[in-house]
């Protein structure tokens, strides 16, 4: 134990929390009850410290980020989710967008030549775009570009397609995964406890779909993220409840790569009168998430969401992984009134801004396998 780790440990006052933190540097598993001690009593600086040791003796000082890019096909969607600033009801499809399979390809090819190793597909849930849809445009990125990582569709995206083509959970995967699929990304999962869920998005897959569609993903060999809606109407035991619950499926799967919390951004939607959470809570938010999802490897902060200078404090926090590129081609954050309303940043910026957090910034792929370590004395040339 570092000579730091133990004084902000002997100068805690709350016994209980001087117990947790002698777990964690243990190594031990925490409980519910301890995660929900952490966020009602546990200080900035006590769990910033924590954080920052469990990030450190998992990782170093190594920051993660990859090249990649996102394709949104639609805004136009079935749901209406009361947190989303992005979608557009069906019967007011004239005010959102819908993008053909040519016009997505397009967006594919104006990436030859680039080095980007991922694309990010996700949308709205638009009524007639189908299985077999999707399923074609992955053939033809694939065919276009075999080497490109494809990470597409939440898990409501998913649940509606199977349904519609009357496929089980399982044969929806394992045909996707056969046209291209490679990996999930982590969104559509919000808060699962039904208590805030029926509140905030009563009609969309409900946690124990959400959990399935990944478990499946992971039994036929695929890899996914999981992500976390917080600073809204939930309660400290919401978010526990919700982190437990994908702390449960690691334990089973081991396929989930990274958690990632989202906050709840207020502009131009049904829940405009809810308060954003501080910065101070955002931050408790990584901290307590890195404590508490010890079989999740990594810990990313969506630096489109947070922005650049709260990605960078996050760095202090637990977070090991800041995302990538994404070159302005994603509207979801912008649209709910996020600091970044043209979220692109080249790799001299990230890798600028990671060093300036003391860290030392490394390419990655979707899998977080290294593709380059980017030591002191190297510039980023892109």
């Amino acid at each position: 134990m570092n000579t730091s780790i133990e004084q902000v440990i002997r100068a805690e006052q709350d016994e209980q929390l001087r117990g947790i933190a002698e777990k964690i540097l243990a190594k031990q598993r925490i409980s519910s009850e301890e995660g929900v001690a952490l966020f009602k009593k546990g200080s900035l600086p006590f769990l910033g410290a924590l954080a920052n040791h469990v990030r450190e003796r998992l990782h170093g000082h190594k920051t993660y980020f990859n090249r990649n890019f996102h394709i949104e096909p639609t805004n136009i969607c079935v749901f209406a989710c009361n947190f989303c600033s992005y979608s557009r009801l069906y019967a007011h499809r004239e005010e959102g967008w819908e993008l053909t399979t040519e016009q997505m390809l397009n967006i594919v090819k104006s990436y030859d030549g680039k080095p980007v190793t991922e694309v990010h597909i996700v949308g709205g849930v638009h009524p007639k775009l189908t299985l077999e849809f999707f399923a074609d445009l992955l053939r033809k990125i694939k065919a276009h570009r075999p080497e490109l990582h494809i990470k597409g569709f939440t898990p409501v995206e998913l649940d509606y397609m199977f349904r519609k083509a009357k496929k089980s959970i399982r044969e929806g995967m394992a045909y996707l995964k056969e046209a291209g699929l490679d990996s999930l990304p982590g969104g559509g999962a919000e808060i699962f406890h039904p208590d805030i869920r029926k509140q905030i998005c009563a009609d969309k897959v409900d946690a124990e779909g959400w959990l399935a569609i990944h478990q499946t993903a992971h039994e036929l060999g695929m890899h996914s993220n999981a992500t976390m809606l917080y600073g809204h109407i939930e309660q400290f035991e919401h978010r526990i409840d919700h982190m437990e619950r994908l702390r449960q499926l690691q334990d089973k799967t081991g396929g989930f790569n990274t958690f990632i919390p989202l906050k709840f951004r207020n502009k131009d939607n049904a829940m405009s009168h809810v308060p954003e959470s501080s910065i101070i809570e955002d931050m408790r938010m990584y901290a307590v998430a890195r404590l508490y999802m010890d079989n999740f490897p990594h810990l990313k902060a969506y630096w489109p969401m947070l922005g650049r200078q709260n990605a960078q404090l996050a760095l202090s926090f637990g977070v090991n992984d800041i995302d990538g590129t994404i070159d302005d081609s994603t509207k979801i954050y912008s649209m709910a009134g996020a600091e970044e309303q043209n979220p692109a940043m080249t790799t001299a910026q990230l890798v600028t801004l990671i060093r300036q957090a003391g860290r030392l910034p490394v390419e990655r792929d979707t899998l977080y396998n290294e593709v380059k370590v980017y030591e002191a004395d190297e510039v980023a040339l892109s």
